[in-house]
């Protein structure tokens, strides 16, 4: 059975990683999906090889610190297919930084990138959403559950969108709002964003990465199809009566 057969899914961040695997699967069970990404190239790339599989996908440019291209998004979208169904906020960007090597300019880029436009996405996606129904999801991160030296602002936007997405599911439940929010907390996963954090530390990006996969009691990072399965569990009827809720999927992270 597929659970989004010709329903609207609009993916951020969806050339590479998590967000293209969950193009992917949506489209696999019958959704017709809008990938974003800021990365006119790559995200080409990505829809092409989808679209030769007979998926039903098509790709947009956003940069989804923009507010107003937002707007032009949703109404876009709107306009074609009469709503959205369903909105991934899955855009997002990293660095491993100490708090003392964390510039100003690092911090509010982040904020940007993996915080604001979270806001910017869940309120639009309200407005489209609120009389006909829909389902946000907000991936967030296991750095929004524990503490990581490395990346502490990276620690701080993911906590934000948790609560951030608590927030929102909450004040929609109870305005009796059509709409659910949650949001994902992946772990450690073998995508581009995760790979180029760790190479940048250098000299000591082995050990960092050895490390990591000592910590995870399954021994291993994600695959992106694995952290999108669950997302599009969230994002499906099955999971009608979650409202606010994180789920985790890491490996057994941070149960140790």
């Amino acid at each position: 059975m597929q659970r989004f057969t010709d329903r609207i899914i609009l993916i951020t961040g969806a050339a590479r990683g998590i967000g293209r695997a969950a193009a992917e699967e949506f489209a696999r069970e019958g959704g017709i999906v809008v990938a974003t990404d800021i990365d006119r190239d790559e995200l080409s790339t990505a829809v092409r090889a989808m679209t030769e599989q007979g998926l039903r996908v098509a790709g947009l440019h956003q940069d989804v610190t923009d507010e107003n291209r937002w707007a032009e998004i949703i109404a876009g979208i709107v306009a074609q297919h009469g709503g959205v169904d369903v909105l991934v906020n899955n855009a997002g960007a990293g660095f491993l930084k100490s708090i003392e090597e964390t510039s100003g300019a690092d911090w509010r880029r982040l904020m940007a990138i993996n915080l604001e436009s979270v806001f910017y996405g869940t309120r639009a996606g309200i407005a489209a959403m609120k009389q006909r129904g829909g389902v946000i999801v907000n991936v967030a991160s296991i750095a929004a559950n524990v503490a990581e030296p490395m990346f502490p602002a990276y620690n701080a936007t993911k906590g934000g969108v948790s609560m951030f997405t608590k927030a929102a599911a909450v004040d929609c439940a109870r305005r009796r709002y059509p709409i659910r929010i949650n949001s994902l907390h992946p772990g450690y996963a073998d995508t581009k964003l995760v790979s180029d954090a760790i190479t940048a530390l250098g000299d000591d990006a082995a050990a960092f990465a050895e490390g990591v996969a000592a910590a995870i009691p399954l021994g291993r990072l994600a695959t992106p199809t694995e952290i999108a399965r669950p997302l599009l569990f969230l994002a499906s009827d099955d999971a009608s009566y979650m409202v606010g809720s994180e789920l985790v999927v890491d490996g057994g992270y941070i149960a140790v």
